[in-house]
This record gives structure tokens, C-alpha cells and sequence, in this order.
């Protein structure tokens, strides 16, 4: 975890890019020694609001498993799937 002072982002912001980059990770930004922001770059943050979908449909779909809904074989799932795609 990077830690820097929110002043950096205005005194260094090439320094600050770079780090988000090379690293994939958030910094968080620190005003009076308090936490006040977390930036990061767009494909890092891209990725994990990608990953955080995912792991939402994930949970959906084990819900409603429990919840009774009928649930389906990979190969039931490719024939409903290759139906959609031909129109049927």
C-alpha cells in the first residue's frame, strides 16, 4: 500500500501517475496525516470494477440457487446459449 500526501498530486503528479501505473494498486492520499482520497488508474480501476461484477453476478446466482431457481448444465447452458445466438 502507497501512502503519500495529498499535496504530491499537485507537487508531483507525473511521480504519482507513474506509481499508480507500475504498481496496479490504489495510493492513498493523506491530508494533515488523515486519509482523504485513493486514486488509481483507469485500467486498475477498469479491472477491479470488472472483478467486482463478476463476483456480484457470482453471488446472485448461488442466491438463487438457494432460493430454488432451477440451475443448468454446461451443456444445457451452451444449447440455451447457441439458441440465443441463432434466433431461435
Amino acid at each position: 500500500m502507497t501512502i503519500m500526501a495529498s499535496a504530491d498530486i499537485r507537487l508531483k503528479y507525473n511521480e504519482v501517475v507513474a506509481k499508480c501505473k507500475e504498481s496496479g494498486q490504489p495510493i492513498y492520499l493523506t491530508k494533515n496525516g488523515q486519509g482523504e482520497l485513493v486514486v488509481m488508474d483507469i485500467a486498475s480501476f477498469e479491472r477491479r470494477e470488472q472483478e467486482l461484477l463478476a463476483q456480484q453476478l457470482v453471488l446472485e446466482a448461488f442466491a438463487a440457487r438457494l432460493a430454488g431457481e432451477k440451475d443448468y448444465s454446461i451443456a444445457e447452458s451452451k444449447n440455451l446459449i447457441n439458441k440465443m445466438i441463432e434466433g431461435k
